[in-house]
Parts: C-alpha cells; sequence; structure tokens
C-alpha cells in the first residue's frame, strides 16, 4: 500500500458510494414516475447502457489525456448528472431521469478503470495486490452507500431528490481526492512503434476470453438480483431502511474481501479463486429460493457480493496477463464494454422480471449464466493442463 493506492483506494470508495445509491433509489424512483410498471428500472438501466456507449470514448481520452485527467472529466460528469437527477425527481420527468442516467455512465465507465489503474502504481509482481486493495476501497460505498440513501431520501419535499444532491457532493470530493493521485505518465508515441495486436486477436486468447466471462457475466448475475432487491423487498412489504440495510451487507461481501481476494489469487491461482466465486453465487440463489424472510435476503446478497468479489478480481487478473502495454486501452474498453453490455440486459431484465414474474422465478433465471461461467472455468483450466 502506498500514498496513491490510498488515495485511488478512497475514489474507488466514493464511486460505488454513488452506484450503490443508484440502485438503492433509481427503481423506487423510476417505478413513482414510469408510466407502466415494467419501466421501473429503465434508470438504471439507462446508467449501464451510457457506460457501454461511453467505454470506446474514455478509452481515447485515456490514451490522449492520460488517466487522472480522465477521471477527473468522468468526475464532473457524474456531478452534473446528480443535479440533472435531482432536477428530474423534482419536476416529475421520467424520461429526463432516463437521459440523466444515461449522461452518468460516463462516470461508470471511468469508475471501472480505477482497478486497472491500480496495477500501473505498483510494482508488477504486486498487480493482483493492488488491484484486490482498491477494489476493498468500495467499502466505503457499503457503509455510506445505503446509509446516505436512508437519510437523505426525505431531506426535500421531493422523495430522493436530496439523495441525487447529495451525490453531487460526493462527486466534488472525488475531484479533490483525484488532484492528488499522480499516475505514471505514458510512453510517449514513437513514430512506427509497434501498436500491438487488434482487439480480435487478444480476445481469441483463451484466458483474455474467460476474463471477460467471468467480469460480465459475474456483474450481470449480481446486477440482476441486486437490482431487483429493493423492488421484491417492497413487494413483501418490507420498509426501505430494510432494504438499505440488506444493500449495506450485499456491498460489505463485495468489497470487504478486497483485503485478502489477492493474497488469496496468490496462493491458490486465479482459476479456483473464480470458482469458489462461482460456488457462492450458487449458494446465493439456493437461499433466496427457500423464502423471503428479512434474513434470506440479507444472507443470499451477503453471498452474493463475495461471489462477485472473487470472480470480479480473479477476471482482472486474468486480463492483466493478456495484454501488452500498447493494447491496454482496447483490451480494457473492450471488458468493460461486455460488462456495461450484459448489465443493461439485466438491468432491464431483473424489473421487468421481478414486477412480472416475481423473485422466484428471476433467481431460478440467474442459475444458467452463473453455470456458465463455472463452465468457462473448466474449459479454461483443461486447456492449461493440455498445455
Amino acid at each position: 500500500m502506498n500514498a496513491r493506492l490510498l488515495l485511488l483506494a478512497v475514489c474507488q470508495g466514493l464511486f460505488f458510494t454513488n452506484n450503490i445509491v443508484f440502485i438503492a433509489i433509481n427503481g423506487l424512483v423510476g417505478l413513482s414516475l414510469a408510466p407502466l410498471g415494467w419501466m421501473a428500472t429503465l434508470p438504471v438501466m439507462g446508467y449501464v447502457v451510457g457506460g457501454a456507449l461511453s467505454t470506446g470514448l474514455v478509452a481515447r481520452t485515456q490514451a490522449r489525456r492520460g488517466r487522472q485527467a480522465s477521471f477527473q472529466i468522468g468526475l464532473m460528469v457524474a456531478l452534473l448528472s446528480a443535479l440533472l437527477c435531482a432536477y428530474a425527481a423534482w419536476s416529475r420527468n421520467f424520461w429526463l431521469l432516463v437521459v440523466a442516467t444515461v449522461i452518468a455512465g460516463y462516470y461508470s465507465a471511468n469508475g471501472q478503470l480505477y482497478r486497472f489503474a491500480a496495477a500501473e502504481l505498483v510494482v508488477p509482481n504486486d498487480r493482483e495486490k493492488a488491484v484486490s486493495l482498491v477494489m476493498a476501497g468500495g467499502l466505503i460505498g457499503a457503509i455510506v452507500g445505503p446509509n446516505l440513501a436512508k437519510h437523505t431520501r426525505d431531506l426535500l419535499a421531493t422523495p430522493f431528490a436530496g439523495a441525487y444532491l447529495a451525490l453531487a457532493v460526493v462527486a466534488l470530493l472525488g475531484l479533490l481526492v483525484m488532484a492528488f493521485v499522480k499516475f505514471p505518465p505514458a510512453p510517449p508515441a514513437v513514430a512506427g512503434a509497434p501498436a500491438g495486436r487488434s482487439i480480435w486477436e487478444i480476445t481469441r486468447q483463451p484466458q483474455f476470453f474467460v476474463a471477460i466471462v467471468g467480469a460480465a457475466l459475474g456483474f450481470g448475475v449480481m446486477n440482476l438480483l441486486m437490482a431487483a432487491t429493493p423492488l421484491a423487498m417492497q413487494v413483501c412489504a418490507y420498509p426501505f431502511d430494510d432494504a438499505a440495510l440488506v444493500l449495506e451487507w450485499h456491498v460489505i461481501g463485495m468489497f470487504a474481501p478486497g483485503f485478502f481476494t489477492g493474497h488469496l489469487i496468490k496462493r491458490y491461482g486465479t482459476l479456483a479463486i473464480m470458482g469458489v466465486g462461482v460456488l457462492l453465487n450458487f449458494l446465493c440463489i439456493a437461499i433466496a429460493l427457500t423464502g423471503v424472510d428479512l434474513h434470506q435476503f440479507l444472507i443470499a446478497l451477503f453471498l452474493l457480493g463475495v461471489g462477485w468479489n472473487f470472480l470480479f478480481t480473479g477476471s482482472t487478473t486474468l486480463a492483466l496477463q493478456s495484454y501488452r502495454p500498447e493494447e491496454k486501452d482496447r483490451a480494457q474498453a473492450t471488458i468493460n464494454f461486455c460488462v456495461f453490455a450484459v448489465m443493461a440486459l439485466t438491468s432491464f431484465a431483473s424489473g421487468a422480471l421481478v414486477t412480472t414474474q416475481g423473485w422466484w422465478l428471476l433467481n431460478i433465471g440467474s442459475l444458467l449464466p452463473v453455470a456458465l461461467t463455472g463452465l468457462a472455468l473448466v474449459w479454461l483450466a483443461v486447456k492449461r493442463k493440455a498445455v
């Protein structure tokens, strides 16, 4: 751990504070404003679609302006989009809320690169630990996010408008912290220097392909169940404070393992830890299918968070081993685009399924992507053993 890594971990925490508040309230605000119930999670989907659409632009900005400048632009977008969300809630304009969350997706596309940037702040042998430790900074979001949503939801006359304004303050804090994070300068462009392989060649590598599968499907399942949880708990007549508590423990599960996931990967190997993540996802779904008591929601979502951490940290480690320095922008943009694309689908599906089919069928449907992730890990393990 060094000072720059610590500051980047704080930025990660502020980033996930924004994410968790969005997850906690966007579906509920959308439900109160949407013309039809199944459209409730369109604002959640908008955030993810905006991230997918921004991946290429963010990659070009990082290549031209560097990490710090790109991250600062993302934080300024977060500030402006939070203010626009607050206005949309106050004016009860559903489609303006959707547009505001699409714009906010640019910040999300930036924030998803914090974990890759962490690897550049340490010596190569410590990259796994650096990624894991910066992701552990999300614990700030785990604690602050749900409580921020809970204590600011009625701050103004318009429900949740105060929460969006609080996110504008969070973005300002992020800008302040990011000003002190200095990244290594990008090597100057040299005429005739190799541009690296095409993204098609990079993606054809088995371990990069599995890194995409693990990151995208792991994030997709997590998002599918997490985005639906506040709506499912509302249907079950739980107060918002209970939903905030469940989300808080879910996000603790997502990021608390960051203090040791890197060590586990170094000791037991990437595929083994990702395999444990798949098993934890299966266990989460099994518990969710047993009932809808508060403790069942809480335990299932906590296990879902830990499983996501193992899968996502492992996928990032696999990806870091699969591309050369001159290929990093296109490789990282490809992974993030796939993550956002799957998240966009699951964000929409979560609201549509939980409001029309119910919590039980939503969990049954989650078994397929979890099984596909497990099969991808087995496939890579077999190929490695053959080599």
